[in-house]
This record gives C-alpha cells, sequence and structure tokens, in this order.
C-alpha cells in the first residue's frame, strides 16, 4: 500500500474504538518479531506534562549524539510528527512500507480468531517496529492513556520509568478518584526499573510510591525547591536547579518544572547507561521544542496557542498568562472535547476573559460549539460561534479591542489548525 492507503487503513480501525487491553499489542508485536524486545525505552506515564518531557530529553539525548527514538500522541499536525527519530519524522514512504507488512500480520490475527487491534495500537507496533529498523539507541516512549493497560505498556522493564504530574481525566476509562486514576498510571512500574517521580498531591503520590515499594523500584522525588525562577520574556525563560543555570525557549513556568523532571532523568540515565555531556544537556534544553502549547504566534496582535485540554491544563494556562500578560483582557478561542470538564475550564479562565469564540472540534467525541457558545451566553458572556479555524480566527481578531491578547486553548486535535492559520498568513514569529 502508499501512504495515503496505509493512513486510510489506519483510520479505518477507528471503528474498534480505544479498547485498553495487552492482548491484541501483543499478538501483532509477537507476529512482528517482537521488535521492542531489542529496544531501550524510557516509558512515561502521567496527565500532563509527558509530551513537554519527552521534548526535552530527546533534545538533549539527540545533542550528545545519540540515536533517539520518541513516540508521542496526539500528532499535532499529522500522524508522522507521532513518531520521529530526533527531529525527524518518519518519511511517508516507510509509514507506507511497515504498514504494508502490519496489515499482513493483522489479517493473520484475525484469521486466528483475535480481534482486530485499535488505530493506537496499529501506530504503536509502527512505531516500535520503525525503532528497531532504525537501530535507535532509546526509545522516549509516552503512554497515551492511562499506562496498566495502554498499548505501550507491552514492553519489559524500561531503562526508566517516568511519572509526571496525575490528576482527573478520562475518568470514565480510568476511575473517579485520583488513587484510582494514579494507580492506572503507576501500572506502567516493573521490577528492574527506577521511577522519577514529579512531586504528586498526597492521594495520587500515596499510590505510586505503595506500588514503587511492593515492586522493589527505587524511586527519585524531584525537589522543586531546588529550582529559581531568574525571568523571562516573550522568547526565553532562566532558571537555576542545583546551583546550575539554564535557559529554555518553551515558555511558561510549569515547563521549567517539566525541564527539571528531565534533568533528573537524564542524569540517571548519565550514570546508568549513556553519557550525556554537560555542554549537551544545556544546549539540548535550549533547543527543544514543543509546539502548540503556549506558544506565542503572533505578537501584534498577540496570539498565543495552547493544548490545554483538562482543568489542571486550563489552570497552568491562566496561571501562565496573568504572568506573562499581567492585566490585560483576553479573547479565548474555545473548541473541546464533550467528555472534557469544559464547564470547570470555562471558570478557570473567565476571569481573564473578555469574550469567546468557541468552535466545534473535528471528532466525533467533539462538543458542540454552538452549544457551548449557548452556555457561555446564559452566564452572560459575550460568545460567537464560528464554523471553521479560519471564521473562529478572523472572528477573534476582529472583536479584539486594545492591547487584548487571542489565546486558542483546548483540544489539539484544532490548534494545529490555528498555527496553520498564521504560517500561511505568514505571521508567525519563527524564532521562537
Amino acid at each position: 500500500m502508499d501512504y495515503q492507503e496505509a493512513l486510510k487503513y489506519i483510520r479505518s480501525t477507528q471503528k474498534f474504538g480505544s479498547v485498553l487491553g495487552l492482548e491484541r499489542i501483543g499478538k501483532l508485536l509477537e507476529l512482528l518479531g517482537n521488535p521492542q524486545r531489542r529496544l531501550k525505552f524510557v516509558h512515561v506515564a502521567g496527565t500532563n506534562g509527558k509530551g513537554s518531557t519527552v521534548a526535552f530529553m530527546g533534545s538533549v539525548l539527540t545533542q550528545a549524539g545519540y540515536r533517539v527514538g520518541m513516540y508521542t500522541s496526539p500528532g499535532l499536525h499529522r500522524l508522522n510528527d507521532r513518531i520521529r527519530i530526533g527531529a525527524r519524522e518518519i518519511e511517508d514512504h516507510r509509514v507506507s512500507e511497515i504498514m504494508t507488512r502490519i496489515r499482513w500480520r493483522i489479517d493473520e490475527m484475525t484469521a486466528e480468531g483475535f480481534d482486530s487491534p485499535t488505530e493506537f495500537e496499529i501506530i504503536t507496533a509502527l512505531a516500535l517496529e520503525y525503532f528497531h529498523q532504525e537501530e535507535c539507541d532509546i526509545v522516549l516512549l509516552e503512554v497515551g492513556l492511562g499506562g496498566r493497560l495502554d498499548s505501550t505498556n507491552i514492553i519489559e522493564a524500561p531503562v526508566l520509568s517516568v511519572i509526571t504530574p496525575v490528576d482527573y481525566d478520562h475518568m470514565d476509562i480510568l476511575g473517579s478518584t485520583l488513587g484510582e486514576i494514579a494507580g492506572e498510571k503507576a501500572g506502567i512500574l516493573k521490577p528492574g526499573t527506577e521511577l522519577v517521580l514529579y512531586p504528586q498531591k498526597q492521594e495520587a503520590e500515596e499510590v505510586i510510591l505503595m506500588k514503587a515499594d511492593v515492586l522493589g523500584i527505587p524511586v527519585h522525588k524531584v525537589n522543586f525547591n531546588q529550582m529559581e525562577m531568574m525571568g523571562q520574556d516573550d522568547y526565553t525563560q532562566r532558571f537555576r536547579y542545583d546551583n546550575e543555570e539554564y535557559k529554555l525557549t518553551i515558555l511558561g513556568e510549569h515547563q521549567v518544572k517539566n525541564a527539571v523532571v528531565a534533568i533528573e532523568a537524564l542524569n540517571l540515565l548519565d550514570a546508568k547507561v549513556m553519557r550525556i555531556p554537560h555542554d549537551a544537556l544545556k544546549k539540548g534544553l535550549l533547543m527543544a521544542k514543543w509546539p502548540g502549547r503556549f506558544e506565542i504566534l503572533s505578537h501584534d496582535p498577540m496570539v498565543v496557542i495552547d493544548g490545554a485540554h483538562n482543568y489542571q491544563g486550563v489552570e497552568v494556562l491562566r496561571k501562565n498568562l496573568e504572568r506573562y500578560f499581567s492585566g490585560r483582557k483576553v479573547v479565548f478561542i474555545m473548541g473541546v472535547l464533550k467528555d472534557k470538564s469544559y464547564l470547570e475550564m470555562v471558570r478557570e479562565v473567565l476571569p481573564l476573559a473578555r469574550a469567546f469564540v468557541t468552535i466545534t472540534v473535528d471528532n466525533e467525541r467533539a462538543l458542540g460549539g454552538a452549544e457551548l457558545a449557548a452556555i457561555l451566553s446564559e452566564d452572560g458572556m459575550v460568545a460567537h460561534h464560528s464554523e471553521t479555524v479560519k471564521d473562529a480566527m478572523e472572528k477573534a481578531l476582529s472583536i479584539r479591542e486594545g492591547n487584548e491578547i487571542i489565546c486558542a486553548f483546548g483540544s489539539l486535535y484544532y490548534i494545529d489548525e490555528v498555527r496553520m492559520y498564521f504560517l500561511e498568513e505568514g505571521e508567525t514569529d519563527t524564532s521562537l
């Protein structure tokens, strides 16, 4: 099959839903020769911050001269940007080549009576086979959903496990309490690994530490008391950690914390399996990019995009807007999935808002933009619904007043369209 046929085949498996479990991915990988068994991994779970942590680590390890596979989700622009070696996305022809082989194996599976793998399982198998063929030195593997039954958890004990902040999300699948959700995230832990842990809320942390203790896993809890913010502008931010100064071009104080988690993980890798020179650490953190996460697209007018798609993410977004743009009102563009806590998300940004423009995300689980606009209007907010991202941007630009900021947030399923609008208009500040 060619590239477009491969994409069409992958999309056709959406009808099987997002069913957790390891039986299907295990069988598919077995038929592919278990490529995951010949790779080293850092396995990253959590509710927020996973992708940023992977981006920081991947940039540093690439600077150190390693061949680094990175698997993240969801993709911002297209499938290929979820599967990368360093900064290079998987090539179209490699997708088609590997997917041709995977399709044969899926036919074998179903002939034997196995259920067809889900879309995420197929993409995971594609990534693992690609990283094996490319002989990656290490793979940074981001969990898709939860951890215990996520298809990425088919790997054996990774060199290192990382758990970023755990909060309420996907409660219909992962559990209704923070402890239950943390238990699912901690399901990635296996004897023989070590854990780098972002400090958690008490209920979540107790569950994670108990799981690590039962399995005899050493825990390296990050100490943010050693972190000191040193200043920022619209382009960079500086911080000191463990008496060393660093600079980032990814903005937001939460990203400094993600960078510190990455530093701790990289220090462990340096001690265990791979040499990471200090200059590679500093340069890699500075050069790391993670598009669509508190990213400034334009300075005049000021336009910010952020893939904050749950309450914790929106809480961080609000704090960053207050920190970088104190006293300035915001015209928000918002598009979310209906299974998210969107009312709590709205309440969080309401003190900053002067108006909203809503949009329906291109996803079967999307909350209707017209419905969201009606809810906002009932609460006394200025709210407009737009059918397309282009219309939403033009509406936001037309109703913006004075020095107001435009901030598009919510599902990554539409954030990239906002980004592309500015790329096409030639307004994006590519120096960021």
